[in-house]
């Protein structure tokens, strides 16, 4: 990389005029293949012909950076623009002239601070794979008036999405002194079929009380080619995206494109999942808020079921594929009786299974409550969908909602088989928990992941996601975030604290453990090796890290 010592030189354009390097960059004519050649630094591995074929069209995987140091060391690197335009000038970070850091005796971030992956470790143990620490660095690679930066989010909503807007916006603002800023309306599609808005930390004041996003959303609408030349149109130079998995890999096709180009362009995320089921970092933004929120449904179906006589409350969260708002509500809640979810199988007829065991709660407390993820008994409900061949009208089978369909198994059970009389309330606060603003917790979240993927891409990384991971915010390549799911371990001490705070049943044969922790191996070993570059050679660098 280069240095900042003096005055950057700027580079000439072909005719001998001075011109910046932004302008001499983003005027290179657009390019369909990956026929962008440059010299790689040495910790880079050559680019493959191998192609990935996605929704998001056809292009090359990214060449993943390994480098490694003593001791089993390992370092799953980020891009960095230099590493395809390795001639571009650095200028000092305009926060060491700024009064509100000046009493801070450390604030710059070492280039060779790294993040572990996995903390708790034997003494015989290789340090094992790392992650590059965020923060702010000496030297960027933007100049404060050359930067014109867009933000866009993507996908469902959650809490805490305008407050990471706002403190991209402020940080870019009050940290760099950036004042070209441009909110991308309605998701990807507004990139090439919206107009933009002017983003200004006046605009964006209290924007942090509102739920939602001020800049709108969308799902789908990925179109890598018209995204790029739009990018380039405008003359855009950093792009904040905030998403869940699948918009993290259309922003990591976005900087593929971007980089076939020879564009000085940072694509940056930040993971957004309400789920909380985006692998490798410790957590999402707006899940304490959804955590907390999903306490006051709980305490609503608990009082009502409280209030009969065999009294049966059921509470349906999110949680598609992952059900960690549903095991946090339950044990924050200490009210419930019985949780499900996707991870955790379960049946509902004879010995040992739901019925029974809604039997034994009833005639011991005269009422119970059930909290649901959505994604809980999707093979039960398939089976039944089967049974009762309902179809649309393309012949396509049906979907129940899990809450409605446990609900009416609930009713049919205890009318035929016990002849029971029930009082049963079905609550489904989804779309209540996910318009609800950040609170006090999320808030200073949202804050420092936003600061984190700013000082990022000023620092010249790209193509990356923040994050935080073992307490330490990071920025970790696009590719390792998308490539696994976050799941609740049904073998681990957190679901043994759930399964003894309710009482209920684990529902888990032998056979259930024995795949739940063949399927635990197996994402750990993922997750622990460094990726591969895709002609299956891994790459070693020669720095000191």
């Amino acid at each position: 990389m280069s240095s900042g010592g003096g005055e950057p030189q700027e580079p000439q354009s072909p005719t001998g005029r001075r011109i910046r390097d932004f302008e001499f960059r983003n005027s290179l004519p657009r390019v369909r293949s990956a026929s962008f050649s440059s010299a790689a630094p040495e910790t880079v591995a050559k680019s493959s012909a191998a192609s990935s074929t996605s929704r998001f069209g056809s292009y090359a995987q990214a060449t993943v950076k390994i480098v490694k140091g003593e001791f089993g060391y390992v370092l799953e690197d980020v891009p960095h623009l230099t590493d395809y335009l390795p001639d571009l000038p650095t200028y000092p970070n305009p926060l060491q002239d700024n009064p509100a850091y000046s009493v801070v005796k450390q604030y710059f971030v070492d280039d060779d601070d790294t993040v572990p992956k996995k903390v708790v470790v034997q003494k015989d143990n290789p340090r094992g794979l790392h992650f590059r620490r965020g923060g702010p660095r000496q030297k960027v690679y933007f100049q404060t008036d050359d930067v014109h930066a867009c933000i866009v989010t993507c996908g469902g909503l959650c809490p805490g999405l305008n407050t990471v807007i706002r403190e991209i916006v402020c940080g870019l603002s009050h940290m760099y002194g950036v004042n070209k800023i441009s909110g991308i309306e309605g998701g990807y599609r507004g990139f090439y079929a919206r107009n933009t808005i002017h983003l200004t930390p006046k605009s964006v004041n209290d924007i942090h009380k509102r739920g939602g996003t001020i800049l709108g959303t969308s799902r789908g609408g990925h179109d890598t080619c018209k995204i790029v030349d739009n990018i380039q149109d405008r003359g855009i130079n950093q792009v904040y995206i905030i998403g869940g998995d699948g918009t993290q890999k259309g922003a990591a096709a976005i900087f593929e494109e971007i980089r076939r180009h020879g564009l000085k362009v940072a694509v940056a995320g930040i993971p957004k999942t309400i789920d909380n089921d985006i692998a490798v970092i410790d957590k999402s933004f707006g899940f304490d808020t959804a955590v907390e929120e999903a306490q006051r449904a709980i305490n609503a179906a608990h009082v009502e079921a409280g209030s009969v006589h065999n009294g049966i409350g059921i509470v349906k969260l999110m949680g598609r594929y992952s059900g960690f708002i549903a095991m946090y509500a339950t044990l924050a809640s200490r009210d419930v009786d019985c949780c499900l979810i996707p991870e955790s199988p379960f049946y509902l007829e004879g010995p040992g299974g739901l019925y029974e065991y809604m039997e034994k709660r009833l005639k011991e407390n005269g009422h119970m409550v059930i909290v649901v993820a959505e994604g809980a008994g999707q093979d039960l409900i398939e089976e039944s969908m089967k049974a009762m061949n309902h179809q649309d009208a393309s012949g396509n089978k049906l979907l129940l909602d899990v809450g409605l369909w446990l609900s009416q198994g609930i009713k049919n059970y205890f009318a035929s088989s016990t002849k029971t009389e029930i009082n049963l309330k079905y609550i489904d606060p989804t779309y209540m928990i996910r318009a609800i603003p950040s609170n006090a917790s999320d808030n200073v979240y949202c804050t420092l992941l936003a600061h984190s993927v700013v000082h990022g891409a000023m620092a010249g990384y790209t193509g990356f996601t923040a994050g935080l991971v073992n307490g330490r915010h990071t920025y970790i390549p696009f590719e390792r975030v998308t490539e696994t799911r976050n799941k609740v371990v049904i073998t681990d001490r957190m679901w043994a604290r759930l399964l003894s705070s309710t009482n209920q049943p684990s529902f888990l044969s032998s056979k259930d453990v024995e795949e739940a922790n063949t399927a635990e191996v197996q994402v750990k070993q993922t997750e622990e090796q460094p990726k591969q570059t895709v002609d299956g050679e891994k790459v070693t660098g020669n720095g000191s890290i």
